[in-house]
């Protein structure tokens, strides 16, 4: 058989299994629509972060190759996004315009299939969910180079919403332009925080040039590609938005930057085995009180992964706390740790429990 007719039997072949994998899918998402029907009348939440992760780190485990786990991942994430539209169209909300790292670590977790509706702040984000305008939300809580971001933290005492689930997303900064060439650029815009994790490499490479902070990397890269003589810092994706040139490629100082991003909903997640829990509390104003309640936690073994104070609005000099624990506080197996902390704590609400999150490559 000669390499001609080798190949036209191979194309064959993969004509024949697209046509199955077609009839699965359209098999699967049927099943989804029958689920997504029952769930209407039960008002059961559409988006089980714990169950998708249980169910990819399953086929993870089975499978033998030769396709790698990350294209796997890949393409599990579109079909669990479809799955979760075809049961309940969703609407996802995020610190917008279109192209901030909010929207593509949204997209890059939640996947295409969902309405992704841009807000114009946080708070915007945070009132969508909580009035019910919007089944998920988006928000950026802590990056790991310029630590929380407060705005997120306030808005939890704002607005009664849960949280579901966390992705890591990896941020990597390009410098974009319509013009072609560095020598023609006379001026650079971003967000505040690009521009400072970027600062290093501006100076070096562009010594000289006008550094303007902007409301957001998308805006900056809006304005980029009207305004001849200026560039953005921004994620590589937004020439997909854009006609802007690539004119530097991962301009960060420093290489290993992360930003920790949540999904927020008005309803609370379902109870189950989940890996971690927020928790937002407050103590009485006396010596030795936040110590109690942190010994609660710390005498049962429960490790803390994040403790952060925020001053209280409504009163000068008082704080609130905002903590990540290993482990879920809504189980039953943390009941009695659960009663313990709230006698210690002033007040006390919980968050959310969610599964730890995936680091995705921004």
């Amino acid at each position: 058989m000669d390499q001609d007719e080798k190949l036209k039997n191979i194309r064959m072949e993969i004509s024949n299994l697209d046509e199955q994998i077609l009839k699965l899918l359209n098999h699967r998402a049927g099943l989804s629509l029958k689920v997504g029907g029952i769930k209407s009348r039960s008002r059961d939440n559409v988006f089980k972060p714990f169950r998708e992760k249980e169910i990819l780190n399953g086929l993870v485990l089975k499978n033998n190759g030769p396709l790698p786990e990350n294209h796997l991942r890949n393409i599990y994430r579109e079909i669990f996004s479809s799955s979760r539209s075809l049961q309940q169209p969703q609407k996802v909300v995020y610190l917008g315009p279109e192209g901030t790292f909010s929207f593509f670590a949204g997209v890059e977790y939640l996947g295409h299939s969902a309405d992704f509706t841009p807000r114009d702040s946080l708070e915007d984000v945070f009132r969508a969910v909580d009035m019910l305008e919007a089944e998920l939300g988006v928000i950026p809580l802590e990056n790991s180079m310029q630590g929380s971001v407060g705005q997120s933290l306030d808005m939890f005492l704002k607005f009664e919403v849960f949280i579901h689930a966390e992705v890591y997303f990896r941020i990597s900064h390009f410098l974009l332009s319509r013009e072609s060439e560095l020598s023609r650029i006379k001026k650079i815009y971003s967000h505040p925080q690009a521009l400072q994790q970027c600062a290093g490499w501006l100076r070096t490479n562009l010594p000289g040039v006008a550094v303007v902070p902007d409301e957001s990397t998308a805006a900056a890269a809006a304005r980029a590609a009207r305004e001849q003589g200026t560039a953005v810092v921004g994620h590589k994706k937004l020439t997909r938005f854009y006609e802007l040139n690539v004119l530097g490629s991962y301009i960060e100082d420093l290489p290993d930057n992360w930003t920790r991003f949540l999904v927020i909903s008005s309803h609370p997640p379902e109870a189950g085995n989940r890996e971690k829990t927020s928790i937002l509390f407050t103590v009485v104003d006396k010596p030795g009180s936040l110590v109690s309640a942190l010994q609660v936690l710390s005498g049962k073994g429960i490790n803390m992964r994040k403790l952060e104070s925020r001053p209280m609005r409504a009163e000068k000099w008082r704080y609130v706390f905002f903590a990540d624990v290993e482990c879920d506080l809504t189980a039953q197996e943390y009941a009695s740790v659960l009663n313990e902390l709230e006698e210690s704590c002033h007040f006390l609400r919980i968050l959310g429990s969610y599964p730890h999150g995936p680091q995705i490559m921004g």
